[in-house]
């Protein structure tokens, strides 16, 4: 497999090992292509994705794992420290799996792997000075119980009938649509609350921990401020006011807690045995982590793009982000002076 880099000189020769192209999903193509949509929609959960996984995981967890219903009426430490366990398990399962793959062991070499530098492995602005052990701490302590307790929360108010639950019998097509648009809905409220997040004083007491971050990988995704993990996975609060499936409500909160270690890997794809099996991370947040100030969102709601926020990988947009950076730079001595 070829690795899609540039030989002429450019901003990026110094960093780059491999890159996108930006591309974001044709859902949002104009002219609109109905066909084009559902099957761009229904394609990820019937083939080799982390949606897929992430479905089939939900499905046994709902109908083997979960206790009674009458069990959850009552919060008591027996049933929601072994959601939190649960929750744990899968965290270590698919974080450190990638990192054991594509970092520990290096099974994939250097082929699709965004950034030419290793992982940074210590440096003084991360806890314990060792960036690997303080995102595993940050995922574990402060991500694991936190999508716990929103978890909780949803099955305590469904077992209280405080919540309403459908069921698949009565809502089958209701249940096909949520999957269709989950992805969509997630997208748009990440990139909210991910500008949110750069607001300046957000930024200082929460987002600052996740970019600490400048070379990814996947305990990177969750490692944030305990403020950043309740704003990042409130979407999931859509399901306390809108009647679903419990089973969507474990499929949104995988989509939001498990998907940021593929998307924080640092490969595009995951490769064994010279094939590629499935997408990992995309160029499009690698970017963002690089620059800071671009892709505020993801490739299935082109909101940088309509919203000018978009840096699509290429030399001209590197060039206007360190030119408005200078600038800021400059009126911020002007303004000091």
């Amino acid at each position: 497999m070829s690795i899609n880099r540039s030989r002429s000189a450019s901003l990026h020769d110094d960093i780059w090992n491999h890159r996108g192209p930006v591309i974001f999903s044709p859902v949002f193509s104009w002219p609109v292509n109905l066909l084009t949509i559902f099957l761009t929609l229904a394609t990820r959960w019937v083939t080799l994705t982390r949606a897929m996984l992430f479905l089939v995981i939900a499905l046994g967890m709902y109908n083997f794992l979960l206790p009674e219903t009458t069990e959850m009426a009552t919060l008591s430490a027996g049933w929601v420290l072994s959601s939190l366990a649960r929750n744990a398990i899968l965290m270590i399962i698919v974080a450190g799996s990638l990192h054991l793959y594509l970092f520990t062991f290096s099974k994939q070499g250097m082929q699709l792997k965004f950034d030419r530098r290793q992982t940074m492995d210590t440096h003084k602005r991360f806890s314990f000075g060792n960036q690997v052990h303080d995102n595993i701490f940050w995922c574990l302590i402060s991500g694991v119980p936190i999508w716990t307790a929103y978890e909780v929360f949803y099955f305590w108010g469904v077992a209280n009938g405080s919540i309403t639950a459908l069921s698949f019998s009565d809502n089958t097509v209701t249940f096909f649509i949520w999957l269709l648009i989950l992805p969509v809905f997630n997208s748009t409220h990440f990139y909210v609350i991910h500008r949110l997040l750069h607001w300046p004083p957000l930024y200082e007491l929460a987002h600052r921990l996740h970019h600490r971050n400048i070379q990814i990988g996947p305990w990177s995704g969750m490692s944030m401020h305990p403020v950043e993990h309740i704003l990042y996975i409130s979407s999931v609060l859509i399901h306390f006011v809108i009647p679903t499936h419990p089973v969507l409500v474990l499929i949104h909160l995988y989509l939001r807690c498990l998907t940021p270690a593929f998307s924080h890997a640092g490969f595009e794809k995951l490769i064994v045995k010279g094939k590629s099996i499935t997408e990992a991370a995309d160029f499009h947040h690698q970017l963002h982590h690089k620059y800071f100030d671009c892709n505020y969102g993801n490739v299935e709601v082109p909101l940088d793009r309509w919203l000018n926020t978009l840096h699509d990988g290429t030399d001209n947009a590197t060039a206007v982000i360190l030119q408005k950076r200078r600038l800021m730079l400059q009126e911020r001595k002007q303004n000091s002076g």
